[in-house]
């Protein structure tokens, strides 16, 4: 009976970090699809996943796509845009994306996301810094 109960005890605690895994990467995929939708200049796809408390911000994907535009140039035109750090809490994930910027600037972004009640992943923000200044 110990030998059960240490059995499902060990399948548990490592499948937890594969579930983490497979949700950092489905965050992932949310971000790179939204980023391909700027690529795309698809402001309908992009505003797609945008989490319900941005689009209450944003009533309508011209406005969501003009604020991206004007207040997040590096993440809607750039030359490169790579996956760094992440971290997951609960139903929250939050992943950094090393950018450079049309200019060849560095930036540093910190998307949060978080898991909505149908399962999927929805962006809730988006925080730019320049690469190298402090928080």
């Amino acid at each position: 009976m110990r030998i059960a109960a240490l059995f499902v005890a060990l399948c548990v605690a490592f499948s937890a970090p594969s579930a983490r895994a497979d949700d950092v990467a489905t965050a992932q995929s949310v971000i790179r699809a939204q980023e391909q939708a700027f690529v795309r200049d698809d402001a309908s796809a992009a505003y797609s996943y945008a989490a319900p408390a941005i689009k209450e911000i944003f009533p309508a994907p011209d406005i969501f796509m003009s604020m991206v535009q004007n207040g997040y140039a590096p993440v809607y035109r750039h030359k490169s845009f790579e996956f760094g750090e992440s971290k997951s809490e609960g139903s929250w994930i939050a992943q950094r994306v090393h950018i450079i910027d049309a200019n060849g600037e560095a930036w540093e972004a910190l998307y949060t996301l978080e898991q909505q009640a149908d399962g999927s992943y929805k962006i809730t923000g988006c925080s730019l810094l320049k690469a190298g200044q402090a928080v």
